[in-house]
């Protein structure tokens, strides 16, 4: 019996993390940017684009390659952003939990 209620304690405590960390992500934002600014993305904690910028003087250059280069390397930056905020965020988060091996 005790370890039945040890078990439900456990899948409270995980719900709870899981319910903070969705919580996380829904509050998430990260910037990143490519070629000193030229381009600049905003991406929430879904992965999901909420803003694209791209300076005027990338158009005057008319080089599309270019443009598609910055957006890629910006998009991806945030990406990348995403992953290590959320991966840092997890770790806090999990410290909170008393579950053997997930400490």
């Amino acid at each position: 019996m005790k370890n039945l209620q040890q078990m439900q304690q456990m899948l409270k405590q995980v719900q709870q993390f899981q319910e903070q960390l969705q919580k996380q992500l829904d509050e998430l934002v990260v910037e990143a940017a490519a070629g000193g600014g030229m381009v600049s993305v905003k991406m929430n904690g879904q992965k999901q684009l909420h803003e694209v910028r791209i300076d005027p003087e990338v158009f005057a250059l008319q080089d599309l390659e270019m443009l598609q280069d910055l957006v890629l390397v910006a998009v991806n930056e945030a990406s990348r952003k995403v992953d290590e905020k959320m991966a840092s965020q997890m770790g806090s988060l999990a410290g909170g939990l008393n579950i053997p091996g997930l400490t």
